[in-house]
């Protein structure tokens, strides 16, 4: 392979195919009251939870569109699918998923991965809902909850009703707004005090009509003490018109507890990912964003911190690869609300084919928050002459004994680099992978890489080889 193949070879999208898709051909497009009606009957929620989706839609009527960050101006609310149904109950085991469904999983290895006791729990949504879940029995043993989002406001609506909205209210921006009001699907998480789940939870997300908009929502509540460590992972066909994904991800990380969110974001090239996350990090928690963008036609996101408690620690560890027609808008937010809290972000994007990879990030240390610290670094890596990458760092530190670091850097493989590495024996192309898997290291090295074989197969696709 040339190095201008094995370059292209980055945009190569093995998950492209379709199934049959007599429900999403059925589905309504557009967006109203009946619409949100609807979603919420047809799941019989409570009436509070009617209440809070009619308030969110109302409030998204009303918000405007971002007007930074990437283009969104071929997002057609009218032409999208708010809710299809694939399946009319929940799968107990993968033979009883209908068989073009449980064909594609298949393809992407997420049964095996959980035969081989790879994960602790699987959760599977396929268009707007989870169509199989399971969980290890001497974790439920312990009084770990893992359920789809619908069954845990169903089976806990105590615990549901105190945190939904608490990280994230439905009014933080135009898409959370949106999500809040036709929200279905996503993963239900609690850990008890002083229960540590050693083996990863895993969720992952399919889309699979045209026009489809996926909006799970995610949400986690780690008890004293406690550590989880969730992943998830996403795919779609490959259509010539948009679909869209917003999913609302809220994380609340008791005292002393931890936990870490593993995304391998892999869309296709024709769906929107704007995403809203964010945890809650209390005193002496640790919270830990993995993230990997690969995918997607544009992608905001921007993975956030609230440390509200004093020792807590904030992580984001991001890379992202943008190819031709790409915009990777990626980046993190970090709040300071206590003392002695503690940052870190290291930011690593690729940027070829004509692709756009941006940094944007915030650190913000408030009044009181005395003897905090936090450390940031971006770096870009371009391909070619005709990528693009910028950086739009924000700083705002309102006390005087802090340590605040910032570090950004721009490079392209440089000849000499290149050079090098072919006088020692490596072709052309050898020598381009190893500066690539090089630069991406300190984020590979913390992605799970044994959790599910199809997330294996788009690592080393990624990271080794096809840059190089």
């Amino acid at each position: 392979m040339t190095q201008d193949e094995t370059i292209a070879s980055l945009g190569n999208y093995g998950y492209g195919w379709s199934d049959s898709d007599v429900a999403g051909a059925s589905a309504q497009r557009g967006l109203s009251e009946a619409v949100v009606r609807d979603i919420s009957g047809k799941k019989n929620e409570p009436e509070w939870m009617l209440d809070i989706r009619l308030k969110a839609l109302r409030t998204f009527d009303k918000k405007p569109m971002p007007n930074w960050g990437s283009n969104l101006d071929g997002i057609d609310f009218d032409n999208i699918k708010y809710f299809v149904r694939s399946t009319e109950k929940q799968a107990a085991s993968w033979d009883d998923l209908p068989e073009d469904i449980r064909n594609t999983y298949d393809r992407l290895g997420i049964p095996e991965a959980e035969k081989q006791r790879l994960v602790a729990g699987v959760a599977a949504q396929y268009e707007s809902e989870v169509v199989y879940h399971q969980i290890r029995e001497d974790l439920e043993s312990q009084g770990v909850i893992f359920l789809d989002t619908d069954s845990g406001l169903r089976e806990h609506p105590e615990i549901f009703k105190e945190y939904f909205g608490s990280v994230i209210p439905a009014g933080d921006n135009k898409f959370s707004a949106l999500n809040t009001a036709v929200w279905s699907g996503g993963s239900f998480i609690y850990v008890p005090p002083g229960v540590h789940v050693d083996i990863p939870l895993q969720a992952y997300f399919r889309i699979n009509t045209e026009n489809m908009g996926q909006f799970e929502r995610t949400l986690i509540i780690a008890d004293e003490g406690s550590y989880v460590h969730y992943v998830e992972g996403c795919t779609a066909p490959i259509y010539k018109s948009d679909s869209l994904h917003s999913a609302v991800v809220e994380i609340i990380v008791k005292p002393n507890a931890r936990v870490r969110y593993t995304t391998i974001q892999n869309w296709s090239n024709n769906v929107y990912n704007l995403v809203t996350k964010r945890a809650r990090a209390e005193a002496g928690a640790t919270m830990e964003w993995i993230d990997g963008n690969i995918g997607s036609k544009v992608t905001m996101k921007y993975p956030a911190v609230w440390m509200t408690g004093e020792h807590a620690k904030g992580e984001v560890l991001s890379v992202a690869f943008a190819g031709e027609g790409q915009h990777q808008d990626t980046g993190a937010k970090m709040l300071h609300l206590a003392p002695k809290t503690s940052s870190t972000i290291v930011s690593k994007s690729v940027a070829r084919g004509g692709g756009r990879a941006s940094y944007r990030g915030l650190v913000q240390v408030n009044k009181g928050a005395h003897g905090s610290h936090s450390s940031v670094k971006c770096d870009a890596l371009l391909v070619d002459t005709i990528s693009r990458s910028d950086t739009y760092p924000y700083v705002d530190i309102r006390e005087d004994d802090v340590t605040m670091g910032h570090e950004a850097t721009v490079s392209k493989v440089s000849e000499d680099q290149l050079f090098y590495l072919m006088s020692r024996g490596l072709t052309e192309d050898e020598a381009m992978a190893m500066v690539v898997r090089g630069f991406v290291e300190p984020i590979a090295k913390e992605l799970p890489m044994e959790y599910a074989l199809e997330l294996n197969r788009l690592i080393e696709l990624q990271m080794e080889g096809a840059v190089g």
